[in-house]
């Protein structure tokens, strides 16, 4: 028989395509899944299978596939002006244009933006930032910047340091000196049988435990996600933030808020940092700034910062897409999409609650120990006895069962250990999510049905 397209492909991607965060001989094994379009909330496959994209691709196409506008942006700034740098006391219309943009939307004094092209390469620029900062202040010995485990902060080496991934760490010599960690606010999994403020009390309290030890005079920043996305969706008790900004001001430590998973209205608010009250110094940014269509990322940066910045000398970093024209003109473009359509306030107010309410529902499932989430934010949590909450051993594989379960059922649901997540796009409507819960429950079943055959052969 003749090769099809898609054969074709896997073979090219088998012999020439390295996966990020991919299992190698699992992939060669099991051949990759080719996707070739997009439309809406929906995916299509190479056999013409239609998915509803749970993830919204990686937390980011928060408008869906195939907004018009978003592409006729990109080719009027691709005709107009396709490329220049920011270097050398250099600007351009859709760089300007979008700062001030992002300026009237950040919360509290962050006035400035530092663009990036990634999430990660945002948290290579807080490093720099920060320590450049102190030095600048005069204080130079305040180089340690402390993170929690299970944390993500993208996948480069300064990235993966503040991320408190183990596996991550386990390659390349990680973390890098002085970016220390503390315990995450993951009251589910860490805080059974505890009160839950109580809880996210004591783990806010690990901060000043640690600046204690490390000594005030060398501690720079705390950084964290608002919720842990990467890390499963882990929503803090209400009492964290609140202690958290409490001890970064008593000890006069920078707080930086990355908000690349949480920001432009995932949660309901244009940020997260609203909703927990929080007044960042540094706010991270990507993914949903473009809604996906192209890379890019920035840095918010409040007055004090800032004006160091400005007033310090040259700052001797950057990158040769800073503020590339093409991504900053799909910014502009999606941020008025989102604002013309009202999408902060639906997700607030309509689409967030409805997903929640519905995602509480598969919470009667034999195999679910929990739900929760945020706006269109959502996990639960697989467990081998609902009684007891007990887990699966870790070889049971259950979460990757449900995983590919979901994707049989036309759903992409992730799978974060055992704990299963979804980040729909923004304008899913309210069929869309009875659809999801419907296919989740779906794969719920089946998940039950193969773990609780006698013998049967590893995911």
């Amino acid at each position: 028989m003749p090769e099809s397209n898609k054969e074709a492909l896997q073979r090219l991607d088998a012999a020439h395509h390295l996966h990020p965060f991919t299992d190698g001989r699992a992939l060669q094994q099991k051949g990759t899944r080719v996707i070739e379009r997009g439309e809406g909330v929906y995916l299509w496959d190479a056999d013409g299978n239609r998915i509803l994209d749970g993830m919204a691709g990686l937390w980011c196409v928060n408008l869906g596939y195939g907004r018009q506008e978003l592409i006729d942006a990109a080719n009027a700034q691709l005709q107009r002006l396709p490329y220049y740098n920011l270097f050398f006391q250099t600007t351009h219309p859709p760089a300007a244009e979008l700062a001030a943009t992002l300026a009237g939307l950040l919360p509290g004094d962050l006035q400035h933006v530092f663009f990036t092209g990634s999430g990660s390469e945002c948290n290579d620029t807080v490093v720099r930032m920060v320590r450049h900062f102190w030095a600048e202040q005069g204080s130079p010995e305040r180089q340690v910047i402390i993170s929690r485990h299970n944390a993500y902060h993208g996948s480069t080496l300064a990235g993966a340091s503040l991320g408190g991934m183990k596996p991550m760490h386990a390659q390349g010599g990680l973390p890098l000196p002085d970016m220390v960690h503390i315990d995450q606010p993951y009251h589910f999994g860490e805080g059974q049988g505890i009160d839950p403020e109580k809880f996210g009390l004591e783990r806010a309290r690990q901060l000043e435990l640690k600046i204690l030890e490390l000594g005030p005079e060398r501690v720079a920043a705390f950084i964290g996600e608002p919720i842990q996305g990467a890390g499963g969706v882990i929503i803090p008790p209400a009492s964290y933030w609140p202690e958290i900004q409490r001890i970064c001001k008593k000890y006069d430590i920078l707080l930086v808020a990355d908000e690349v998973i949480c920001g432009f209205g995932r949660t309901g608010h244009w940020f997260a940092s609203e909703y927990y009250g929080l007044e960042p110094d540094l706010l991270c940014m990507a993914k949903g700034m473009t809604s996906g269509y192209i890379p890019l990322g920035a840095v918010a940066v409040g007055r004090r910062v800032a004006e160091t910045l400005i007033n310090g000398g040259e700052f001797f970093h950057g990158f040769t897409y800073s503020g590339h024209p093409v991504a900053c003109a799909v910014a502009q473009a999606c941020i008025e999409v989102m604002q013309k359509e009202h999408i902060v306030e639906r997700v607030r107010d309509d689409i967030g609650p409805y997903l929640q309410q519905r995602w509480a529902s598969l919470g009667d499932h034999p195999l679910v120990g929990e739900t929760r989430g945020l706006g269109l934010l959502a996990a639960l949590e697989l467990v081998a006895d609902k009684t007891t909450l007990a887990p699966f051993p870790t070889d049971a594989g259950a979460g990757i069962i449900c995983r590919e379960h979901c994707f049989e059922q036309g759903l992409v649901m992730r799978a974060v250990g055992d704990t299963m997540i979804i980040s729909p796009p923004l304008v899913i409507s309210r069929e869309q999510v009875d659809e999801l819960i419907h296919k989740a429950r779906q794969a719920l079943d089946l998940t039950l049905s193969t773990l609780e055959q006698p013998t049967r052969k590893a995911p």
